[in-house]
């Protein structure tokens, strides 16, 4: 089973994605995790990107799509993808090596993006996620894992986050229309945040997962 992960920031794509790949077996893979483990383990991939990035360059999609293969080959179980497509050019490439069988899209409105992502502070030292209204750490700055210091990171200010929607809208909303065409998008209403007793995502997202399994 492969799946994507569609949504705008703050849509809660990381937190799902988590709830679902031990019931389904399925491996979550984010652009981010696979860029960093290649220039951890100094493969000829990661090597070219560190010199790129170094440089203060961006990793082009064909090397995205190359670690994405050599991700997919090692590994045996499903996948959940995070963050890759971004661009229809993604996703022509991504058809080269894998045969989607569902997109998640988790439809979230610009004022719950804000709530969320603006108020959301992050460990200085393990990067443990804390919010200031509904995660709140168990004492004001402090990791409550490892008692490092808690700040929020620059894409979480109001205006770096709306300026992260617009690109959103003019790169990666346009996958919609593409996925939509194939018959593959699922539309998910993430508005309500996962303490709401009335949330039923994971539900939602159970639902499509155990039919494409049914057919697998």
């Amino acid at each position: 089973m492969k799946i994507i992960m569609l949504g705008a920031p703050g849509a809660g794509k990381g937190t799902y994605a988590k709830k679902l790949k031990g019931k389904y077996n399925l491996t979550h893979i984010s652009t981010g995790d696979l860029l960093r483990e290649a220039i951890v383990q100094k493969t000829p991939t990661g090597l070219k990107a560190k010199e790129l990035m170094d440089k203060g360059e961006l990793v082009p999609d064909e090397m995205i799509r190359d670690l994405l293969k050599e991700k997919l080959d090692k590994i045996e179980t499903g996948i959940i993808l995070d963050g890759f497509p971004r661009t229809i050019e993604q996703a022509e490439m991504l058809k080269e090596i894998a045969e989607i069988d569902a997109v998640l899209k988790f439809d979230v409105e610009k004022e719950t993006v804000l709530r969320r992502l603006a108020n959301r502070i992050t460990c200085k030292d393990c990067g443990e996620i804390f919010h200031t209204i509904s995660i709140k750490p168990e004492v004001e700055g402090i990791c409550d894992k490892c008692q490092g210091e808690l700040y929020q990171r620059e894409d979480d200010k109001e205006e770096t986050i709306l300026n992260r929607l617009k690109t959103y809208k003019e790169k990666t909303a346009p996958l919609e229309d593409f996925y939509k065409n194939l018959g593959i998008l699922k539309n998910i209403n993430a508005n309500l945040d996962m303490s709401d007793p009335k949330i039923t995502v994971v539900e939602e997202c159970q639902e499509i997962l155990d039919e494409i399994e049914n057919k697998l």
